[in-house]
């Protein structure tokens, strides 16, 4: 059975609503955490790329990563749980996995399911909660990883589409 269904939800799927990059977080982690996602990742042969400015490298280890300079351009890890689904994580800082999904690619049941599957994951792996704000609002999440529930559920009202 589905988390969500895409009727129920369509609106926070919605780029003119939700901004086409809505923010997926996992606040209060740490250097152990970010390293536990990138197993994951490993263990899972989801594709990825590991990128620092322009230049694709080997994935490091989380302390690697979360140790560059303050002034060091941010790196990113593009990873596709599936082929039509891409989802960019940013090593900000080690105290919240923050990552980007494009809601353009987000459409239909289909691919709900496979980000509801995604964000179930690291929310499974980590024991926390996984949130998603609308793009630029953080800390107002309309739909999450619930611990208890161990599944999708929503946080908020979708918007009539």
């Amino acid at each position: 059975m589905a988390d969500l269904l895409w009727d129920d939800v369509k609106g926070f799927f919605d780029p003119e609503v939700m901004g086409a990059l809505p923010d997926i977080r996992v606040p209060g982690t740490s250097v152990e955490d970010w390293q536990a996602v990138l197993d994951l990742v490993a263990e899972r042969g989801w594709q990825c790329e590991y990128v620092e400015g322009e230049t694709v490298l080997p994935v490091p280890p989380a302390g690697v990563v979360l140790s560059r300079p303050p002034d060091a351009e941010c790196p990113s890890l593009r990873v596709r749980p599936d082929t039509a689904v891409l989802a960019i994580f940013r090593f900000g800082s080690d105290d919240e996995i923050d990552f980007d999904v494009d809601l353009r690619e987000l459409q239909g049941q289909a691919r709900l399911d496979v980000f509801c599957g995604f964000v179930r994951e690291i929310g499974r792996r980590l024991g926390k909660p996984v949130f998603m704000d609308p793009e630029g609002d953080h800390g107002h999440p309309v739909l999450g990883f619930d611990v208890g529930a161990d599944r999708v559920v929503l946080l908020a009202q979708p918007p009539v589409r």
